[in-house]
């Protein structure tokens, strides 16, 4: 196996060699949130005469289409957006049809008979679907990997409601990606869907309805901080997984990415100062989650949701115009719902 740069599709046409047989890339990439040049990709493949897969489980459907942009094969982590519940592991391989499996010799479980079923061969017999059923026929039979049908149930119901949910996801990320680009604790903030990401130009061509709901952003205090802010939130749930209903943070280099070498790290988007967060489906009041959990009330807004919400902000009691009437004197009890203080002070 070869690395390449994705930012840069030359770099893959230098790894190619006579033993390639595929090139794989991320539509949107964990956790960096590079946007990838599928088509630009799909040439050198193409041109390589091998398969491009892309794993499409940030972006999913709804937001990008990798077989418009030259993809042959994709997969999808079910478990993330797609089933969108934190409730079931599986994953699921969309064969596009569009790879010649017979014109190089270069893969003989498709192009060669099969023994096991009686001599046939599989790109012969099935055609453009070929790898679709060599993933049943051979790795479900060798492997096993079948999911259960309560799970299958569980996934298929959360896809129904994907569009909904996605541009709610990719809502709330903006949202809280641009109000953390003000936070003077915060370093950075890697998300495309900001016009000042270097990935923004390729988000409008891949994903125009919204660069997803995962980012990551950089604090100022490196990695005693992450561990700080991921120790201190509410509403977000300290998780590894990505793509549920819920809001989920981790930092990367005291979790997943632990065991690397700090040079390693970073060259994964995993470096000491990243925090990764997964923006769920709540109302919008992550910042107030963030700023609390980073150990300092910042009230600060957007001037234009002030002069939007002034009549919300007089009945909160807001006077003094820097947001302090619109944010309230409210706190976030343990699952991330706001209390506000009754007549004698006590928080409901």
């Amino acid at each position: 196996m070869k690395w390449a740069d994705t930012t840069d599709p030359e770099s893959f046409r230098a790894a190619v060699t006579p033993k390639t047989r595929a090139i794989f890339v991320e539509s949107i990439a964990n956790p960096g949130g590079i946007i990838t040049d599928i088509a630009a990709i799909s040439a050198v493949a193409k041109e390589a005469g091998v398969p491009l897969i892309v794993d499409n489980t940030l972006a999913t459907p709804y937001l990008t289409r990798p077989a418009e942009h030259g993809a042959d094969i994709i997969v999808h982590s079910l478990t993330k957006f797609l089933g969108g519940h934190g409730n079931s592991i599986g994953g699921a391989i969309v064969d596009c049809g569009t790879f010649d499996w017979m014109a190089s010799g270069h893969y003989p479980s498709l192009s060669a008979p099969c023994p096991s079923y009686h001599g046939i061969t599989l790109a012969e017999t099935f055609g453009n679907f070929a790898f679709a059923i060599a993933c049943r026929v051979l790795g479900l039979r060798d492997l096993g990997p079948a999911i259960s049908p309560f799970n299958a149930f569980l996934i298929l119901t959360g896809i129904e409601t994907l569009p909904l949910r996605m541009q709610r996801h990719c809502d709330n990320a903006f949202q809280v990606a641009t109000w953390l680009l003000a936070h003077d604790k915060v370093a950075w903030v890697n998300y495309a869907g900001l016009v000042e990401n270097p990935y923004n130009r390729l988000a409008k061509r891949y994903c125009p309805d919204g660069a997803g709901g995962v980012f990551t952003f950089g604090l100022k205090g490196g990695y005693d901080a992450g561990i700080a802010l991921v120790s201190n939130v509410k509403l977000f749930s300290h998780l590894a997984n990505i793509g549920d209903t819920r809001s989920l943070i981790i930092h990367p280099a005291s979790t997943t990415h632990r065991q690397l070498s700090d040079e390693h790290r970073e060259r994964a988007g995993a470096g000491a100062d990243v925090v990764r967060l997964s923006i769920g489906l709540e109302k919008c009041r992550h910042h107030r989650d963030l700023d609390q959990a980073a150990g300092r009330r910042l009230r600060l807004c957007y001037r234009e949701r002030l002069v939007a919400r002034a009549p919300q902000m007089e009945e909160r009691g807001g006077e003094d115009g820097d947001g302090a009437g619109l944010m309230g004197e409210t706190e976030l009890d343990g699952h991330g719902q706001e209390q506000r203080p009754d007549a004698e002070g006590r928080l409901q």
